[in-house]
């Protein structure tokens, strides 16, 4: 698994470096240290997954996350690591479509897992911290965007049970279907929501009233 480190902070980037590298199947490729180098090092690169930070020179992390994914064919998995989970950078860069975020605080083994999350698909969501950020930055009750309604039944258990950050696994388990229906009714809530992955789909539902009824 080849994996790109963002960040302006050389201390940072080497205790980030010394954990994946020590880390069998997974290598890190390259670095950057202003927002457009990532971008620039991420496209010769291709990496599988991106650690970006959200505060970098001449572009910030939300921005070079924006440009990757737009640009490219087979973009990588982008994962945000932040100081603080409660950053308002945090929010906009998970609309943008990072995949999910870090603290820099997190200890080895929850940054090796992580990766691995992200590497192979799913989102890292922390609900309580993005239901914060998500409430934070509406203002009012937000009016329930029309795709809410075209949700059937199913797609609504499904999206409401992917904001509690569980994995398709497990919420086959808990609605008592196979893993290959979830994925059907994850593939509708996304297409409904307008995302890109199950992270935006979350935003989607906070920022569209309908988790904002269910809490």
């Amino acid at each position: 698994m080849r994996i790109v480190l963002a960040d302006d902070e050389r201390m940072v980037r080497t205790a980030l470096r010394v954990i994946l590298d020590a880390e069998e199947g997974l290598e890190v490729v390259g670095e950057a240290v202003t927002g457009a180098e990532a971008v620039s090092v991420v496209r010769g690169l291709e990496p599988d997954v991106v650690l970006m930070d959200v505060r970098m020179p001449e572009i910030d992390g939300i921005r070079a996350t924006e440009q990757i994914l737009a640009t490219m064919e087979r973009p990588p998995r982008i994962l945000v690591v932040t100081t603080f989970d409660n950053d308002s950078y945090v929010y906009d860069a998970l609309r943008a479509g990072a995949a999910g975020f870090l603290l820099k605080r997190a200890d080895p083994e929850e940054l090796i897992g992580a990766v691995r999350l992200v590497a192979r698909g799913d989102c890292l969501l922390f609900p309580a911290a993005v239901r914060r950020l998500a409430t934070s930055h509406r203002a009012g009750a937000p009016a329930a965007a029309p795709w809410v309604a075209r949700l059937t039944e199913r797609e609504a258990e499904v999206l409401a049970l992917m904001a509690t950050g569980l994995s398709n696994q497990e919420i086959g388990e808990r609605l008592g279907v196979g893993a290959q229906t979830v994925k059907t009714h994850v593939a509708g809530v996304l297409a409904k929501t307008g995302s890109r992955d199950r992270t935006q789909a979350v935003i989607a539902a906070y920022e569209g009233g309908f988790l904002m009824k269910k809490h």
